[in-house]
């Protein structure tokens, strides 16, 4: 099976199958599919009318998405597996990442082990908006200081800001890193600075939209996002200066208030890291969107 490298005009291909059916899960869009160019080798095939992703890096290879199509396929299951195990000295690493609820009954059926990963938290956006009650006081009070305090800017992102966003990105990086020490969150500081590199190059390509935040004429803030689906848009970035009280809160709600043709805001998963739970948790999501991993049973002893 030959697989072909990913390119900005497998767009459509993608989203034939990615529209297949209503997905809950960020993961399941073209634009988060295809950023992720900045840190894996990105592969895919049709297998009997299924479209199937492989990620690969120096680790490994593995699938980002359970094969999409319009049926169920043991066997394209297991010809994913077999790609996988040709690139893999350790077949362990062979998996399926970001499977969704209702793959679940197909793949335990099929004597597939299921794993947890962390879920991605779903916000109603009316909440995020109005920032109503004792629960976001706190978000309302650096919303209000914000405005009172600055002179400030908010206006569409557009390419002539591109060098701005990386230099506000690589300051943002800094104070985080002077604030976390976690090896983990450091590491995961840089590759996000990789991705949003690439996003930035395809900006025009992708369905993605970006708000800019200026004080006193300097770009201190951005955001981006995208569409999920008919429901729910997912906030994919936001970068500001830590050292504005409330600018954070300011380009977030702002940002919500203009997509009022959605019911929910998708801000993604806290890669189970205790510091991004507790910013995600604070904005009090309406549920988190579960997400597993399928692997196989006993697969060290079938391959000896």
């Amino acid at each position: 099976m030959k697989l072909r490298p990913l390119t900005i005009q497998d767009k459509k291909i993608f989203e034939k199958f990615l529209y297949l059916r209503a997905h809950d899960l960020s993961v399941y869009t073209f634009e988060n599919i295809y950023i992720w160019k900045a840190l894996f080798g990105i592969r895919w095939c049709i297998i009997k009318e299924s479209l199937c992703v492989f990620f690969q890096d120096a680790v490994g290879c593995f699938l980002y998405l359970p094969p999409l199509g319009n049926a169920q396929d043991p066997a394209v299951s297991l010809e994913a597996f077999r790609i996988m195990d040709e690139k893999n000295r350790n077949p362990d690493i062979s998996r399926i990442e970001n499977c969704e609820t209702h793959d679940l009954a197909f793949f335990r059926k099929c004597g597939y082990k299921i794993g947890d990963k962390p879920g991605e938290y779903l916000c109603q956006r009316s909440d995020l908006v109005e920032l109503k009650g004792e629960k976001f006081k706190s978000k309302r009070a650096c919303y209000n200081y914000f405005t009172k305090h600055y002179d400030f800017k908010y206006f569409d992102f557009s390419l002539a800001y591109r060098d701005d966003c990386l230099r506000l990105y690589t300051e943002w990086m800094q104070q985080r890193r002077d604030t976390c020490k976690d090896a983990v969150y450091r590491g995961m500081l840089l590759d996000s600075l990789r991705c949003f590199k690439v996003l930035l190059s395809h900006y025009g390509k992708l369905d993605i939209s970006g708000r800019l935040v200026a004080v006193s004429g300097a770009i201190k803030a951005f955001t981006f996002g995208f569409k999920v689906n008919q429901e729910t848009f997912c906030i994919l970035y936001e970068v500001t200066d830590l050292s504005y009280k409330g600018l954070a809160q300011f380009i977030f709600r702002e940002f919500c208030a203009e997509l009022n043709n959605y019911r929910y805001i998708n801000i993604m998963d806290d890669s189970g890291l205790s510091n991004l739970r507790t910013v995600k948790r604070s904005y009090h999501p309406a549920r988190i969107i579960p997400s597993y991993i399928v692997q196989r049973k006993n697969v060290c002893a079938a391959h000896r």
